[in-house]
């Protein structure tokens, strides 16, 4: 297939899916700790929030027994203006990093920084910024 998305309209994610094994913990640490925006609560047992324009629905594991940070391999990257700020009100929040912000690419013009820590469920989520050079 060598269709452009754009041929059919897709631009950019709208929803992105998470399984959680217990929603409104997971609730808590999207809204309370990383402070996303909540939207709204959908039966049965669905949760979505704002991520700057792109919805995050967080469900329960479709399949009996599954483990709900394991059942899927994605990683969430969000944006932030200034990357060691973040991390430290991120930590004073209870976040545990694998690893301090740290360069991971060097572009023409800034460094991109990434730092990686886990939610509740075991999702590996990041946080990342464009640190222009001096």
């Amino acid at each position: 297939m060598t269709a452009v998305s754009s041929d059919i309209g897709v631009t950019r994610i709208g929803q992105i899916a998470f399984t959680v094994a217990d929603v409104p913990r997971a609730v808590a640490f999207y809204r309370d700790v990383l402070g996303l925006r909540f939207l709204f609560e959908a039966p049965p047992n669905l949760a979505f929030f704002d991520c700057g324009g792109t919805r995050l629905m967080l469900t329960p594991p479709e399949r009996e027994g599954a483990h709900a940070g394991q059942e899927f391999n994605s990683i969430l990257y969000y944006t932030v203006a200034d990357i060691q700020a973040a991390a430290g009100a991120l930590t004073g929040r209870g976040v545990q990093f694998e690893q301090p912000p740290h360069i991971v690419a060097r572009l023409d013009k800034a460094d991109l920084w990434m730092a990686f820590f886990k939610d509740a469920d075991g999702h590996m989520l990041a946080i990342m910024s464009e640190v222009p050079r001096a």
